[in-house]
């Protein structure tokens, strides 16, 4: 092979030089390509205190942990020779529609992430054609949440408190505001033991210690926005101050019932649905009963700890009342393809908490909209290798559950 000196001008030619990005939020989300990408940014620029909080769950972590191992052991399995050049990731739930098969879920605490929180929700999801889910221990009003998302779908959670007139009363302005959904939340008669919280003193306000200082020095971003913007509360609730022990076990109530049901049912004049059922009996209960929607969720493994795993309980839900109710999971999901396989095997639809306050935390409203876009993605992607042009071909035989926890089986 004859060699020579290359030519300037064939350089150039060969080689293409990447533009610098001067914009410092917009060049890191730029190297997300994942949402743990997003994950390992937002624990950089967040204090620990509050970051533990989104990333932690109940004692030792373990119904969070075998959640994610769940999707993580998911086969699929694709067709081919298809059309593939164009797929149709939009689906209707509770009565209207989204553009896509997830919408965020409810979060507490969402303006101590970071300082947008809410809005910057509500305004990503309304960009992107998708419901946003606004909680009882949300930190921006209903109004405000509203506000935000003018024209596009609003759900509330909630939880039913010791005061019964204070849910009444959030169930009534969620109403009025125009919020087409209600997610009645049964998982949460007491607060999980969060391990991560107490050790860390997370509270509103923030108990700074000498440790919580120490780690926060590194991040003034956090803190310049922390203190230039409106006090921290809760939007919903009078109570707004104390760990998150007692601000949880201020919301919930150990003695609600089916009776309690019976009565936000009769108030609400949109659609129900149940959040947090973990067994086939209830959900055949819920069924028989009528409401809209049952929620497969262990609370994202922050209640009770070695829970069921949602993804799991799926098949035999969607089988049992899938024609009756619409089923949605959520708890573990971090990839578009978890998102697939949820609706493959009989989900109507599906909810994302971490995923979405990951890029909150990376990046605020931009970061949230880089959440959606790596999700988007990964859909369709996934969608494409499997051969399915839209969400209804998606289909059981499309996926195995892949085993390593199972029953010991008992003569």
């Amino acid at each position: 092979m004859q060699r020579q000196f290359p030519k300037p001008a064939e350089i150039f030619e060969l080689m293409e030089f990447r533009k610098p990005e001067f914009n410092g939020r917009k060049r890191r989300l730029d190297k997300a390509l994942t949402i743990d990408d997003l994950r390992t940014i937002a624990r950089r620029r967040t204090p620990r205190a509050a970051f533990d909080y989104t990333d932690g769950a109940a004692e030792a972590e373990l119904s969070l942990s075998r959640a994610r191992q769940a999707f993580e052991d998911v086969e699929f399995h694709p067709g081919v020779l298809r059309d593939v050049a164009r797929v149709d990731t939009s689906t209707t739930v509770f009565g209207g529609p989204s553009a896509l098969p997830f919408g965020i879920a409810p979060t507490g605490f969402t303006r101590l992430m970071q300082t947008e929180g809410e809005i910057a929700g509500a305004g990503a999801s309304a960009a992107a054609g998708i419901p946003f889910c606004l909680s009882t221990l949300g930190t921006t009003s209903i109004e405000d949440v509203k506000a935000a998302n003018p024209a596009g779908r609003n759900w509330f959670q909630l939880y039913v408190m010791k005061q019964r007139e204070i849910s009444y009363a959030l169930v009534e302005r969620a109403a009025a505001s125009g919020f087409d959904t209600l997610f009645f939340t049964v998982d949460t008669p007491v607060a999980g033991a969060r391990l991560r919280d107490r050790r860390n003193g997370f509270s509103i306000p923030p108990q700074l210690t000498a440790g919580t200082i120490l780690n926060a020095i590194p991040r003034p971003w956090w803190w310049y926005d922390f203190l230039t913007t409106p006090k921290l509360e809760f939007a919903s609730l009078s109570a707004t101050g104390g760990t998150v022990a007692e601000l949880l076990d201020f919301a919930m109530d150990p003695t609600i019932s089916y009776e309690d049901l019976s009565i936000i049912r009769q108030m609400w004049p949109g659609k129900i649905a149940i959040k947090g059922v973990q067994n086939l009996q209830d959900a055949r209960k819920l069924a028989s009963l009528g409401v809209d929607g049952i929620v497969l969720s262990n609370h994202g493994g922050r209640q009770l700890d070695r829970a069921p795993i949602p993804f799991h309980l799926l098949p035999d839900v969607a089988r049992e009342v899938g024609k009756d109710v619409e089923i949605v999971v959520d708890t573990g999901i971090m990839n578009g393809a978890d998102i697939v396989a949820c609706i493959a095997l009989g989900a109507r639809f599906t909810l994302i908490g971490r995923a979405y306050l990951y890029g909150l935390m990376a990046g605020g409203r931009q970061g949230v909209d880089k959440s959606i876009e790596i999700l988007t993605d990964q859909i369709v992607r996934t969608m494409k290798l499997l051969g399915a042009h839209t969400l209804d071909e998606l289909q059981p035989h499309h996926v195995t559950q892949l085993q390593r926890l199972g029953p010991i089986r008992r003569n």
